[in-house]
């Protein structure tokens, strides 16, 4: 453990080069002291150095130059020229990491963003919630199941979701099995956004498996046969512009475990500054952005465009704080505030804060995260999530944007490409029984394929009455 990024894009160690206004980059013994929260508790130190000293020295995942302009087209979210959608799992796992898994969940955002770009005119920004969302923050370290106590799951980079004590040792090799998972599924993106997957005259063969009666499915279509006979248009007088044929696709993960994000820093050779190369961006959560904290420590030094979650719990002088110490010189796109306060609190939550931060000149994209703040118990012990409530939460962002006369600039969802069965409500009337059906995530509920298009028709709706 220890130690700095190696410099440049390409493998190595020793210490870093001081920023050039003179801040060096701290290290993880010092993270440490500090106080992190949400670590795993490892057994064997010795195993924790070699999994570090071995991610210390892989190529990167992402480039700097990739992550400034995501932080471009972050700032034209923030002043209301563009949309940020993020989607992805709640937790991702090893076993997931298939290609179809993998086009399947980029079919869904690519029919999402098409939807709300069609339908707003506006363009929207695609971020994956992917190739790094390994692990979880927990409300307890220990889980108990008919009286047998074990380390809780804190997702595939930090142990087995099976109930067995050696499952759930803390493992560290993990870390290592998250980059080359994270690697294999940025490869698969890479080759489907650039290889014709992504071309808009694939507009109808992403819908080819829909679910046929589903009225969104057939909305869609609808949808996509206009943009169909615009494109044979444009085709016919002599444009057809590289944009037709590919998409700009980032990727992020909440930047959780610091053993595995401090490794993955590197110090940039052109501007000699230092960023996370594990993902586009990377945001803090809920529970580690404290403010004198580890995490809020450690992101102030990447030069990443990052975003924080706030909840209910947060004030306007936190946002403010918060704001200063992540983002000191104020530039946009660097800065994404991503609001998660339930259905029933956003309306009355939300004001203070986009109030004062507005009011002191602070310049931040506002993305709602209307998963988080609505998750409940079925009464079939499922935990899940109304679509009622995670569109009323949307909604309410709009509502408090639109009266504040600010920019709502965006969504984070949890879903997935599958036909599972994880959220009740929607146009499929899933009930609490239905659950059970195929509910499949190992973590956090996610919204399937059809419940997914649905929300991207009505956020459309939204979007449009923002834009006139």
């Amino acid at each position: 453990m220890g130690g700095g990024p190696p410099t440049g894009h390409e493998s190595g160690c020793g210490a870093p080069p001081p920023y050039p206004w003179g801040v060096s980059i701290p290290t993880l013994e010092q993270l440490h002291a500090i106080g992190a929260a949400q670590q795993p508790t490892y057994p064997d130190q010795a195993a924790v150095t070699k999994a570090v000293e071995r991610l210390r020295t892989v190529p990167p995942l992402v480039f700097a130059g990739e992550c400034d302009e995501l932080k471009d087209k972050i700032a034209a979210v923030s002043r209301g020229e563009a949309f940020l959608l993020a989607g992805g799992d709640c937790a991702e796992t090893f076993d997931g990491v298939t290609a179809d898994n993998v086009r399947n969940k980029l079919r869904v955002l690519l029919q999402m963003a098409v939807v709300l770009t069609y339908a707003a005119s506006v363009p929207v920004v695609k971020l994956g919630r992917l190739a790094g969302q390994y692990a979880k923050p927990r409300s307890s370290d220990l889980e108990t199941r008919d009286g047998v106590t074990l380390p809780a799951y804190r997702g595939d980079a930090v142990n087995g979701f099976d109930f067995t004590p050696e499952s759930r040792i803390p493992d560290p090799q993990r870390l290592v099995d998250v980059y080359n998972s994270s690697a294999a599924t940025l490869n698969l993106v890479r080759a489907f956004v650039t290889g014709g997957y992504a071309d808009l005259r694939q507009v109808h063969t992403w819908n080819n498996d829909f679910v046929r009666e589903s009225p969104y499915a057939q909305r869609y279509e609808l949808m996509a046969g206009e943009i169909e006979r615009a494109l044979t248009f444009m085709k016919a007088i002599g444009a057809d512009p590289d944009e037709f044929h590919r998409v700009d696709f980032h990727s992020s993960h909440e930047a959780l475990l610091l053993e595995y994000e401090h490794a993955m820093t590197r110090i940039d050779s052109r501007t000699q500054l230092p960023y996370n190369v594990s993902g586009h961006m990377v945001w803090i959560g809920e529970r580690t952005r404290q403010l004198d904290g580890a995490h809020v420590e450690y992101f102030r030094h990447i030069r990443n465009p990052i975003g924080c979650k706030l909840g209910p719990t947060a004030t306007p002088d936190e946002a403010l704080a918060l704001a200063a110490r992540l983002n000191p010189e104020n530039e946009p796109g660097r800065l994404t505030f991503i609001t998660r306060f339930g259905a029933g609190k956003v309306r009355d939550g939300l004001p203070p804060l986009v109030e004062k931060v507005t009011a002191e000149g602070v310049q931040v994209a506002w993305v709602s995260d209307p998963m988080h703040g609505n998750t409940f118990e079925a009464s079939t012990g499922y935990k899940t999530r109304r679509f009622d409530d995670v569109l009323d939460e949307i909604q309410g962002f709009f509502d408090v944007h639109r009266a504040l006369g600010t920019v709502p600039g965006g969504m984070m969802v949890e879903m997935t490409g599958d036909d599972v069965t994880e959220i009740v409500g929607g146009g499929e009337e899933i009930d609490e029984h239905g659950l059970a059906h195929r509910y499949e995530s190992v973590v956090d509920p996610r919204l399937n394929r059809v419940q997914s298009l649905e929300l991207a028709f009505l956020v459309a709706e939204m979007l449009r009455a923002r834009t006139t």
